[in-house]
This record gives structure tokens, sequence and C-alpha cells, in this order.
């Protein structure tokens, strides 16, 4: 897929280009990562962690600066004008930002004064954010007793008290359950169809990111190795996915058995789990097992799916995500 930075000629809301980010003992955490945002979209990277995309939220942020490279913030040089970007964004980090110690009510406030909102105007912003985000029956009692879904719906809220034209979220649903991450899909969804606000999300749920964005930015190692919409990079790999389990390792049979096969293609194997391709998915499968039992590879299941994110990223980075992850969780 082209690289370019693809948001034709409508002026961007956020434009990354060629940053480089080093840290100490030769830690590359960008290397030359570009991409682009049209406005009131919702735009994903994603990656496993250590990919390098909360370095690229703290550059866009401007909580840290790159080795180089350049980057705007609705038409805004995070370098030359930090205050002026500060003041047109929200920010959502993976720490929650809420004081437990303080209500609802008086984290929003708090965050409007930081702003410079008072009186009325305040209390009246206050109220409308804790109704949209069903925190208005909660909003006197002190935050140490809200649920994780809670907490995380009052941090999003406490980024929109200034009414900012860009928000970020970086892993916004870490460490929430699916039915309460599935109602903050929701909630994103809607601040950019009908509230009109640029959302650049940073995730390493493949489903988040299938899910929520309009456009998707893989990351990996530093670097976008494939940009576009989730349909868009799905559609680039023909026909179906092959999964089989496989009832222990034996990755030189593996691919020996296959070798010969001309119905499947792209085949991995990685510990007990084999993928490939196929034109016709339902038609391979029984060739490949088949070809399996020949060659002594004994199998316990095996499915045929239509192309994900993670075969997307299998295909740009040669390792599937889980892989990734795991190469992160021990480097």
């Amino acid at each position: 897929m082209n690289l370019s930075l693809e948001v034709s000629a409508v002026e961007t809301a956020i434009q990354a280009e060629s940053l480089v980010k080093t840290y100490p003992k030769g830690v590359t955490a960008l290397d030359g990562l570009s991409f682009a945002v049209a406005p009131g979209s919702v735009f994903a990277l994603l990656g496993p962690n250590g990919a390098g995309k909360s370095t690229a939220v703290k550059i866009l942020t401007t909580l840290t600066t790159p080795d180089a490279g350049h980057a705007t913030v609705a038409g805004i040089d995070v370098l030359a004008q930090p205050d002026a970007v500060r003041r047109t964004i929200g920010v959502v980090a993976q720490g929650s930002g809420v004081d437990i110690q303080a209500t609802g009510r008086e984290n929003l406030r708090l965050q409007g004064q930081i702003h410079g909102i008072r009186g009325r105007a305040l209390e009246e912003r206050a109220q409308e954010l804790l109704e949209r985000f069903g925190l208005a029956d909660a909003a006197d009692r002190v935050a140490r007793g809200y649920s994780g879904g809670m907490q995380r719906r009052l941090d999003i809220a406490m980024a929109l008290v200034h009414d900012p034209a860009v928000l970020f979220l970086d892993e916004p649903t870490t460490g929430l359950d699916p039915e309460v991450r599935a109602d903050m899909w929701s909630e994103i969804g809607v601040l950019a169809r009908e509230r009109g606000k640029t959302v650049l999300l940073t995730t390493h749920y493949l489903e988040e990111a299938d899910q929520l964005a309009e456009r998707v930015a893989i990351v990996d190692r530093g670097q976008v190795v494939a940009e576009g919409t989730p349909d868009a990079l799905k559609r680039e790999l023909r026909g179906d996915a092959i999964h089989v389990d496989l009832e222990r390792e034996s990755n030189g049979r593996v691919t020996s058995a296959l070798a010969a096969l001309d119905a499947v293609r792209d085949v991995t194997v990685e510990g007990r789990v084999l993928r490939a391709r196929a034109d016709d998915g339902g038609r391979a499968v029984p060739l490949v097992l088949q070809a399996l039992e020949a060659g002594g590879v004994a199998v316990s299941s095996v499915r045929v799916a239509r192309p994900s994110l993670d075969d997307v990223y299998l295909k740009y980075t040669g390792r599937t995500f889980d892989a990734a992850e795991a190469e992160s969780d021990h480097s």
C-alpha cells in the first residue's frame, strides 16, 4: 500500500512527518513515522506495546520533542507553538487523570478552571458532560467509588471540558471488561460523528481499530508499515485465511507437508498454530488436512475466515500480532 500521506486536498487535523525519537541505550522508539489525519474523523494507530504509538502521542501533545521530523496539530506546529497546541487539544493518557479523592463534578470544575472557564459557564459545561457520559447520578460521589468504566468516561469528559478540536486517546480501553469496552467504543464514535471532533486513538486491540477507526495506521518498530481503511487493508489479502491448531509443535514437518500444495500460500507456523491463505478456503482445507496427515502432523482444529487486521499485520511485519506482543513483553 502507498504509505504517502493520503488525506487528499483537505486540511489535515494532525500531520506527522518522518518523526524520529531515540532513548538512552540506543532504544529507537520512532524511526521515521509519518501519517496524516483528516478533520472530524477517528484515526487509529494500531500496534503492539512498544511499537512507538505512545511516543508519537507524546510528541503530538507537546510532552516530548522528536530528534528529527515535523508535526502539526490543527495546523499548528507542535515545536514552534506548543502552548497554542495545548489549547486546541484534549488528552486522555493511559493512566487515569481522575483525582479519586474528589467528586466527578469537582474533577470537571478543576479541569475547566485550568482552561480559564469560570462561573455559570463552567457549571453548565460540567453538567452537560456529566449527562452526556452517563455520570449525572454519580456526579457528587467521590470518584474513588467509581468503577473502572466510570473513571474512564470521566477521563474523557475532563479532556472535553474546553471543547477541543482534537482529542487524543492513548489506549483508552485497556483493562476494561468487554462490555464496558463496547460502551466506550460507542461513546468515542459519537464524538466524531455527532460532535465533529478529530480523534486519534492508539490501541493494541485489533477489534477496537476495526470497529472504531475510519483509517488505521499499523505501526511496527517505530514506523507506519501500512495505512488505509480497515476494509481496504483487508481487501488487499486475496481469498480466505486458514487457521490450523496443531496438537504439538512440528514446524519442519508442517512446511514439508504443505510444500507441494499449490492451493495454499503464505504459510507460517508459530508454535502450535499454522496460518495460510487460499483463494477458496473451503476447497483448500481438505487438501491441507490430507497433506498434514500424510506428513504425520496431528491437527486438533481448523477454521476458515475472511481476512482480519491480524492477517494484515502478519503480511506487513512477518509475524502475528500476538507474537509481536510477546516479543515486546520479553524485550
